[in-house]
C-alpha cells in the first residue's frame, strides 16, 4: 500500500474522528494535531491501529504541519486531508487509477459532493482535467515530483498556501490534475469544535487578509500587493467603524481582526495571530 494519509488538525473532536473512519485502515495515517493534545493522541492512537498522532511544539497552522507531517512519509504517494473530508469507498483506488494514467503529475484533486466545495465546478465534467491549481481539502501528492517544491511555504499559517505551492509547481512544469471520477465529501469550515467557532472566526478573518497581501508580494511584488489589499482595507476599516458605532461586537471585532491581519501583513511582520482559547 504505497500511500500514507496526512491530516492536519486542530480541536477537530468527532469531525476528525468521522475522516479516520471513511479511510480504508490497510492505509497508515499521520494525524499532526496542532493543538498538542496528549489525552487527544493517546486516544486516537488505542482507537486506531492505522493512525500516528504527532503533537508539534507549537501550533504550526496548515502548511506547517503538512511539512511535518510530509516529513514523516515514507512511501511515494501522501494525500492531505483536511478532517472535514470523509472519503468515498473507492476515492483512494479511483486516485490510484488516475496516478497510474498520469504518471507525470505532481498533484491529483478530487471533486467534492458538496457543490459549495467543490474544486471549481469541475464536478460538471467527465474528463479529467490538467489545472492551475486546486484547493487544499484533499490532495494526493506525486512526492518524488515535489521533492523540489519544499511543499508548503510556513510563511503561511492559514490560507493560500495552497495556491502558492500549484503557482510553485507548475513553473516547475509538474502537472497538477482534477478527476472528476474521484469524489469525496467536503463540509467546508467545520474542521474544528462548535464551541471555539468565535476564536476561530477571529482568527480566519485575521490571516485570510494577512495571506491575501503575503501571497500578492510574494509573486507580484510589493506594490502592487498594496494595491490590491486597498479597498479591502477601507471596505474593513467602514465596517469596523460602523458596527463599532452600532455596538455590534461581534461584527466589529471580525472588521479588527481584518484590518489588524493587513497591517501586519503590508509592516511585513510574520503571521503570528494565533487563537485565543482561554
Amino acid at each position: 500500500m504505497d500511500l500514507t494519509i496526512v491530516i492536519v488538525s486542530f480541536k477537530s473532536g468527532d469531525i476528525l474522528h468521522r475522516c479516520i473512519k471513511s479511510i480504508d485502515k490497510r492505509y497508515p495515517i499521520l494525524v499532526i494535531e496542532n493543538s498538542i493534545d496528549n489525552k487527544l493522541k493517546l486516544e486516537l492512537e488505542e482507537k486506531y491501529q492505522n493512525v500516528n498522532c504527532i503533537l508539534p511544539k507549537n501550533n504550526l497552522g496548515y502548511g506547517g504541519g503538512n511539512n511535518l507531517g510530509l516529513s514523516r512519509v515514507k512511501t511515494n504517494y501522501a494525500l492531505i486531508l483536511n478532517p472535514d473530508v470523509i472519503l468515498k469507498k473507492d476515492s483512494i483506488e479511483n486516485f490510484f487509477k488516475s496516478a497510474n494514467k498520469n504518471p507525470e503529475f505532481g498533484i491529483i484533486a478530487p471533486v467534492s459532493l458538496n457543490e459549495k466545495y467543490t474544486n471549481f465546478n469541475h464536478d460538471k465534467d467527465i474528463n479529467v482535467k490538467e489545472v492551475e491549481n486546486v484547493k487544499g481539502f484533499a490532495m494526493f501528492f506525486n512526492m518524488k515530483n515535489l521533492e523540489k517544491s519544499h511543499f508548503f511555504d510556513e510563511n503561511f499559517f492559514l490560507y493560500l498556501e495552497e495556491m502558492d505551492l500549484c503557482k510553485r509547481v507548475r513553473l516547475m512544469n509538474i502537472k497538477i490534475f482534477i478527476d472528476p471520477f474521484i469524489k469525496v465529501e467536503h463540509f467546508g469550515g467545520t474542521s474544528h469544535e462548535s464551541k471555539i467557532n468565535k476564536p476561530m472566526e477571529l482568527s480566519r478573518n485575521w490571516h485570510w487578509m494577512w495571506s491575501t497581501f503575503y501571497f500578492e508580494k510574494k509573486h507580484n511584488g510589493y506594490l502592487n500587493a498594496l494595491i490590491k489589499i486597498f479597498p479591502k482595507f477601507f471596505s474593513s476599516l467602514f465596517k469596523f467603524i460602523f458596527h463599532l458605532i452600532t455596538f455590534n461586537k461581534d461584527k466589529s471585532d471580525i472588521y479588527k481582526h481584518r484590518l489588524l491581519g493587513i497591517i501586519n501583513s503590508v509592516l511585513l511582520k510574520k503571521s503570528w495571530y494565533r487563537p485565543s482559547l482561554k
